[in-house]
């Protein structure tokens, strides 16, 4: 039976059942004692709590090593179809505990902490979150390598070893102040370097034209990609993938322009500039930068992934005997670009197999279709990637030419369907005319792959309806949709184990790799028994955040009052201003009648903007000043407190999600690609408020609407709002309670020092919104007065909440992989469990 650790008010005793568990205990704490003396050369007289989480966490990796090795020995021996996940984020968190938790060991690992007088939660506390990207996808990508490794699927995740990752966030006076997030300052136990494995990548220089009339990028600058590999274990069935990250070092050799003028410190400072290109984390996904180090960055990670998955290639073929049949590629190699951060790896797999391998175009072409897949993540027009052809040109000139040959080949095939269509031409060709001239990464990544997707289904009818429907026209059989997913191992056994403790006692613990198993709960919904189980998890882990929360911010919360949640990057068409709308118009409710009857509320949002955004800063100080005084003012007390997350994380959603009573996802109808915080919460029995956007509807239609508080404008009402002409004046002057907030705002009741300090904010709100704020308000704060006749009848909340469990089976991200496996890459999900250490290898 999976060991699952009860919460912190008490350490739940384990049952040390038998004689190889008792073995077991014995030998970890053998292995860690080894550990802290030999690999960390201290012992307990001088070893601080740091020393012993390393201790730990090498006595873990060990288990893992065996595991990892074999894995990799099974799929050169069964030889099957590798999936290769290219993405520039991976927003990994922590790893100690969800590696024991994978490995079942950590029962075993806390008896013997335990036994030697170590807590294994302060431990656990001390590692450093792996902070490699920004949100939603770098987030999603961390869920899909732990469901490909569950599913026993041949992956590899491919990404840059940032140096720094996302920025850690401090609220100064109200502000967001960004410091560099040193995540590797103490070192990092999970990861293996590979130096071995280091592969040379190209800049710069120009192309010339060989005798043979071939072209040869020459005269090049080269960086070096050193590999570091960190296993990503499967959940208890012995497979362990590998993450490979990419880490930017100089050559050897100096600049002997440098040296020979006896400038050797130039020379060695020169190599500097090489190795910024994994320096640092881009921190915004959802603004496009032309930035020259972005593009390197995009570069140096597809051509240090694409060598070395032909690397792969060619010796999985020689181990086996075979010949090396480049046409074979598609059959052995399925790569996913996770957005169009790795779409280069198109044109760079074109050159390695036309430049270097010698095979003519056509058949180089059919072979990069047939093995790349495309997943889109945003409607969003400046999101997407537009790269300038001068930049292109300076710093990938041989690619510049290749892309140039694909778009006049594409463009040749659409005026066959469509002649004279000169429009449709423009619209659909990978070059951009109007202005600078561009290369839109997009397009490019539609043409050179054999799948698209958008990640929730509502995403996808837009992607195909609107913004790609040029390209649906033409090839409609490589437009699908896969709703996103998280893994359920992190998201509920890991972070909420009372009350993965609670369903595990009524439905068994299958629903840890099956999630849809979850459905069973709905006979239990009204059951008072069950029912109350539910409540005292929830209150528990409500008190537990109440404790952290007053330790941390000092702010005193009643755990009994309504937790309403929004954490998630701070953007305007996610709305959080909105919600900052309806804390004001709580607040002058409970001004006007402090005697009345009202739900208490403690609201948290939280999240991080990018450092360049200033609107985004701003609705940060916004909410920061109206916490200030609503927190402060007498008359409110306690029916209305306001908390701003500072430095909002993976390690500190794993500990909000679970105390979450109420989640807000209130996206502007048909900008929000899917979400997966709105899965996260759901999961956990928090009930949503949200717009029908995303991945909203697809949780609207499993749980019921009955189950769920949903406002605000359709999509279609959206664009008929667009097509007439949006006037926000309108909406204040006729609300009186809306034209109260904004003008509290517009006159500094919240920054009495800088009365104008939020001008801005209501000239966008007025002037130039783009997300129709004030078009929902009135539907909005109806909702939430709708949440709190329901949260008054909290029978009725807590079945609506076991609802919410029951029906979240589909947001599975093993649900997902497979629908990816099966549908995209063709390849079969095993769910296969290998022999473990102590068993004689079977290959």
């Amino acid at each position: 039976m999976a060991f699952v650790k009860q919460d912190a008010e008490k350490r739940k005793q384990i049952s040390v059942r038998t004689i190889a568990d008792v073995e077991d205990v014995v030998s970890t704490k053998k292995a860690f004692n080894r550990h802290l003396h030999y690999t960390l050369v201290k012992d307990r007289n001088v070893a601080t709590h740091r020393d012993y989480y390393f201790a730990l966490a090498h006595t873990v990796r060990d288990n893992l090593v065996s595991r990892w090795i074999r894995t990799q020995q099974y799929y050169y021996e069964k030889d099957p179809k590798r999936v290769y996940y290219l993405s520039l984020e991976y927003y990994m968190g922590r790893s100690l505990t969800n590696t024991m938790i994978n490995l079942g060991v950590q029962g075993i690992v806390d008896e013997a902490l335990y036994q030697m007088g170590l807590d294994i939660e302060e431990l656990e506390s001390l590692e450093e979150d792996a902070g490699l990207g920004n949100g939603g996808l770098g987030r999603l990508a961390a869920c899909f390598l732990d469901s490909m490794a569950t599913l026993g699927l041949a992956a590899v995740g491919y990404g840059i070893r940032y140096e720094y990752g996302i920025f850690a966030q401090k609220i100064v006076n109200g502000e967001q102040v960004e410091e560099p997030d040193d995540w590797l300052r103490f070192g990092n136990p999970w990861e293996k370097a590979r130096p071995e494995y280091t592969i040379p990548v190209n800049f710069y220089g120009h192309v010339i034209d060989t005798p043979e009339g071939k072209k040869k990028w020459v005269n090049t600058q080269i960086v070096l990609a050193l590999p570091y590999d960190s296993p990503v274990p499967g959940y208890q069935n012995n497979t362990v993938n590998t993450l490979r990250l990419w880490s930017a070092k100089s050559p050897i050799e100096f600049n002997l322009k440098f040296f020979n003028n006896g400038d050797y410190i130039q020379a060695v400072l020169d190599r500097n500039l090489a190795e910024n290109i994994s320096r640092v984390l881009y921190p915004n996904d959802n603004f496009f930068e032309g930035k020259e180090l972005r593009l390197k960055q995009e570069y140096f990670m597809c051509a240090a992934s694409l060598q070395d998955i032909i690397r792969r290639f060619k010796v999985s073929r020689k181990m086996k005997n075979h010949p090396i049949d480049l046409s074979l590629l598609p059959e052995k190699v399925a790569i996913q670009l996770n957005d169009t951060h790795p779409s280069l790896a198109i044109p760079e797999l074109m050159r390695i197999l036309v430049d270097e391998e010698g095979l003519e175009w056509e058949e180089a072409w059919e072979i990069t279709v047939k093995v790349c897949a495309y997943t889109n993540h945003t409607v969003l027009p400046e999101a997407l990637e537009r790269w300038p052809v001068s930049l292109l040109e300076s710093i990938l000139p041989r690619h510049l030419q290749i892309i140039y040959q694909i778009n006049h080949l594409h463009l040749q095939d659409v005026l066959k369907k469509y002649p004279g269509d000169l429009d449709r031409m423009r619209r659909m060709s990978c070059v951009e005319e109007d202005g600078e001239k561009r290369v839109n990464m997009a397009h490019l990544s539609i043409i050179g792959s054999h799948a698209i997707n958008g990640v929730a289904r509502l995403h996808s009818e837009i992607l195909i309806q609107d913004v790609f429907k040029d390209f649906y026209d033409i090839w409609p059989e490589r437009f699908q949709n896969k709703t996103n997913g998280i893994t359920p191992r992190r998201w509920l056994l890991m972070c909420n184990p009372s009350l993965s403790h609670c369903i595990s006692e009524k439905i068994g613990e299958e629903w840890t790799v099956h999630l849809d198993k979850l459905a069973e709960l709905k006979s239990l919904v009204k059951n008072r028994q069950f029912q109350d189980e539910i409540i005292k998890v929830k209150q528990g882990n409500k008190r537990i955040l109440a404790q952290l929360l007053e330790s941390e911010y000092g702010v005193k919360i009643n755990p009994a009052s309504l937790f309403d949640i929004h954490v998630k990057r701070i953007h305007e068409y996610k709305r959080q201003l909105l919600n900052c709308l309806h804390i004001i118009t709580l607040y002058n409710r409970i001004r006007k009648n402090p005697k009345g009857k009202f739900v208490p509320r403690t609201i948290m949002i939280g999240g991080k903007a990018a450092p360049g955004y200033h609107m985004a800063k701003k609705i940060i100080k916004l909410i920061c000043s109206v916490g200030a005084v609503v927190n402060a003012d007498p008359l409110v007390g306690d029916k209305l407190k306001v908390i701003y997350l500072e430095n909002y994380r993976v390690t500190l959603a794993e500990k909000i999600i679970p105390a979450a009573d109420l989640s807000e996802q209130i996206s502007t109808a048909g900008t929000e690609a899917s979400g997966t915080g709105n899965m996260k919460f759901m999961l956990n029995g928090a009930l949503t408020i949200g717009t029908m956007d995303g991945a909203n509807v697809e949780m609207a239609e499993e749980m019921g609407e009955e189950n769920i508080f949903i406002f605000g404008m359709r999509v279609h009402e959206v664009e008929e709002l667009k097509k007439k002409g949006y006037d926000a004046m309108s909406y204040y002057q006729n609300n009186p309670e809306l034209k109260d907030v904004i003008d509290m705002i517009r006159d500094g009741y919240f920054s009495p020092y800088n009365p104008s300090e939020f001008h801005d904010i209501v000239d966008v709100l007025l002037k130039y919104d783009r997300f129709y704020l004030l078009a929902d308000y009135e539907d909005f704060i109806k909702c939430q007065e709708k949440v709190n006749e329901t949260y008054l009848d909290y029978r009725k909340w807590v079945e609506m909440a076991i609802c919410n469990i029951a029906s979240s089976g589909k947001f599975s991200s093993d649900r997902t992989i497979a629908e990816y496996a099966r549908e995209i890459w063709g390849v079969e999900p095993t769910w296969e469990k290998l022999p473990s250490p102590h068993q004689p290898s079977a290959f």
